[in-house]
């Protein structure tokens, strides 16, 4: 079982993984083996003519020969033999007991022969592919049956070779590859229109409309290029009417939240309770922000590169403003290739549920370094953390931790819309446990060319670097 699995796992590493090569070496399989076949049957049911066709020739050969000895004068038969040699190929020879005979060899073509020959010339006829020091077919006979005296007359190998061996061997050949080339084209007509889907998919899934395929060629491929435009024009409908809602939603609720901030301001309340309410306010404004960030899908904002010490230095001065204790490490200089406002977005949500799980009156340290050859934003802080098991968890939308991470408000969007921005990035999110308790939650961003190798910071506990 073993072995099977390994040569499972051996033979699954070199087969092509693209349906047009596998299913072209599938077919081009299919005809060898058809051919191999097509040869075997053509050459079991080919050989008992050819071998009764050659034994009647070996037979009128020796008779031939049986005769002349016979008819010609004792004085002339040297000549005749040498006649015979010298024109026919045929040689004669005199058997003694003491001759050195190599048998001919097994196969079903020569067992076929000497069977048909030994009917006609009799049992006691003997063959040999060799006679002391001599090549060739062999076979003996005797100039009267009751004769005890026998002879040896060899024929030319090349008369019993297969006639035109080769040629059916080439025209196989060429067969073989026209037959190919057809199953190439059969196979390429299905795999150019799959390419183009797969293709056409992953615009899609990048937020982009493609160009709609082609609704041509065979019929099952030109359903599912139609199935597939529909879908792309229905998609492309509804992030219009995304787009639509969005616009209404930013403007019909932040607008009377506005009011309503304003009018409690005014109204005269116990001061307690008016920042209880601007609070309540404030909270219902993040949350509406956060739908409208994660209803928008992917950014499409281009791809520029910005320095990310500076970067992270403006977003996080505003924090620091309002008396949030940070602690930075930045170096000098690192450019990542980044979107900048989804960046932002992205950043200020770490920060926020940093500071909602973990309290203001924790410090946060936020550090940029590289690592492995990405750009690296961390935000640390001394929450309580999610378990290992419940980060994956963690990155879909609408999933709070209600046990770690109680007492808080919120839409449970802010992960996810960090997860989308990263892989828009071709970056990742990392969540990891904080030595001495709390979350470290790393953004790592493709370099630019020209930073690449610049700066390196180690990954040590956020206690240990500088601040």
């Amino acid at each position: 079982m073993r072995r099977q699995l390994a040569l499972g796992r051996f033979l699954s590493g070199w087969l092509p993984r693209t349906l047009l090569w596998q299913t072209f070496l599938l077919v081009a399989l299919l005809l060898t083996l058809a051919l191999a076949a097509w040869s075997q049957i053509f050459r079991y049911f080919e050989e008992p003519p050819r071998a009764r066709d050659l034994a009647q020739m070996v037979v009128s050969v020796v008779n031939l020969t049986r005769t002349a000895l016979i008819n010609a004068d004792a004085g002339r038969r040297s000549e005749l033999l040498i006649e015979l040699a010298a024109l026919e190929g045929i040689r004669i020879y005199p058997a003694e007991a003491t001759d050195e005979i190599r048998p001919l060899q097994d196969t079903r073509p020569m067992r076929l022969l000497v069977a048909e020959v030994r009917r006609s010339l009799g049992e006691h006829t003997r063959f040999g592919s060799r006679w002391k020091t001599l090549d060739g077919f062999w076979i003996s006979f005797r100039l009267d049956p009751e004769d005890l005296d026998e002879y040896w007359a060899m024929l030319p190998q090349d008369r019993l070779a297969k006639p035109r061996a080769l040629e059916w061997l080439s025209w196989g050949g060429a067969a073989l590859v026209v037959a190919l080339l057809g199953a190439f084209l059969i196979v390429s007509r299905i795999g150019a229109p799959l390419r183009q889907l797969a293709r056409a998919a992953r615009l899609v899934g990048g937020g982009q409309t493609p160009s709609p395929l082609a609704e041509s060629g065979p019929q099952e491929i030109a359903v599912v290029a139609r199935a597939f435009n529909q879908m792309a024009g229905d998609l492309a409908r509804m992030d219009a009417d995304r787009a639509l809602i969005l616009a209404g939603v930013s403007h019909d609720l932040r607008t009377p939240l506005a009011r309503l901030r304003l009018g409690v301001e005014m109204s005269g309340a116990p001061e307690d309770e008016v920042m209880a309410m601007v609070s309540d306010i404030e909270e219902m404004d993040r949350i509406i922000g956060q739908f409208l960030d994660f209803g928008r899908g992917a950014p499409q904002e281009p791809i520029q590169s910005i320095d990310l010490p500076r970067f992270v230095a403006e977003l996080t001065e505003p924090y620091r403003l309002r008396g949030v204790q940070l602690t930075m490490s930045l170096p000098e200089h690192l450019e990542a290739q980044v979107r900048n406002l989804p960046l932002r977005r992205a950043l200020a949500n770490l920060i926020d549920n940093a500071l909602r799980y973990a309290g203001d009156n924790q410090p946060l340290d936020v550090s940029v370094f590289e690592d492995d050859g990405l750009a690296c934003i961390e935000v640390a802080d001394r929450g309580p953390g999610i378990d290992p098991d419940q980060v994956e968890r963690m990155r879909q939308p609408f999933t709070r931790l209600e046990s770690a991470r109680s007492n808080t408000k919120g839409a449970g969007l802010g992960l996810a819309i960090v997860e989308r921005v990263v892989r828009a990035h071709d970056g990742r999110l990392d969540l990891l446990p904080r030595d001495g308790g709390g979350l470290r939650a790393i953004l790592r961003l493709p370099l630019t060319a020209s930073s690449s190798g610049r700066v390196r910071m180690p990954t040590v506990t956020p206690g240990a670097r500088q601040a």
